[in-house]
């Protein structure tokens, strides 16, 4: 009754199945992986302590920024030079402007600070004069796209649509560090502007649309062997009635 899984056309779906199942399931342990290694990386990020809490560390210790040493409390000494708003940041649910000033480190690299965050419409405090040393959370370049943020196009002298070293190249003629920190407490009367999270260390929508591709790999590798079983009961089927003479052999 089974012999017609030796012909051609079964080899190829048969062929189809073997391969197509294990393919279904890699992609799913690889989405769940995915998933899981988020809810790692939340929880550690939930259980580090506060900026505030740490022992400060040179700049040049946690470099690269990575989701271990990024919210770490980082400290760079330096003169400050030039300073830019970057627009468009909420706090508390409140417009205005990150203050972002160039730190000129003793080591000839500049460092992006934001001092802290300034309401629409207020004066812009001057930074600091001579030598001074920041203490703040280090934090990894921004991206277009990531967390809300953008690369503004069109923005008037002085401002910035993100923090990033690409942004500043050809701003400045220094070297320009691929970091920024934000100062654990912030001066001129701005408010701090806290840490954000490693970008993939949270349960965003990220995090649960790994979870939903699992679910639907998984799915795929069942709806194969579904069909797989349903053809092989129709093609049985038939052949029992042929072989009964309740149907005719196919051409």
């Amino acid at each position: 009754m089974y012999r017609f899984l030796l012909t051609p056309r079964w080899w190829g779906i048969n062929l189809f199945v073997v391969l197509a199942i294990p393919f279904c399931v890699f992609m799913g342990s690889w989405q769940l992986g995915k998933f899981e290694d988020r809810v790692d990386s939340h929880q550690k990020a939930e259980r580090r302590p506060g900026p505030g809490e740490q022992k400060a560390v040179a700049l040049d210790e946690l470099l690269p920024v990575d989701q271990e040493t990024s919210g770490r409390t980082a400290t760079a000494t330096g003169q400050y030079g030039k300073q830019f708003l970057v627009p468009e940041r909420q706090l508390d649910g409140k417009r205005g402007s990150y203050v972002l000033t160039l730190l000129k480190t003793d080591g000839g690299r500049t460092l992006p600070v934001v001092r802290g965050w300034l309401a629409e419409g207020a004066r812009t405090p001057a930074a600091p004069a001579g030598e001074v040393t920041v203490t703040g959370a280090l934090q990894a370049s921004e991206t277009a796209g990531t967390d809300g943020v953008h690369a503004a196009g069109g923005l008037p002298s002085g401002q910035l649509g993100m923090i990033s070293a690409a942004s500043l190249v050809n701003l400045v003629p220094d070297d320009v560090y691929d970091a920024w920190v934000t100062l654990t407490e912030a001066d001129g009367g701005l408010k701090a502007v806290p840490a954000a999270a490693p970008q993939g260390s949270g349960l965003d929508l990220k995090a649960f649309q790994n979870l939903g591709y699992t679910g639907e790999w998984f799915v795929f590798a069942g709806f194969v062997l579904f069909m797989w079983f349903r053809l092989l009961r129709r093609e049985a089927e038939a052949a029992r009635d042929r072989e009964l003479g309740l149907e005719p052999e196919p051409v």
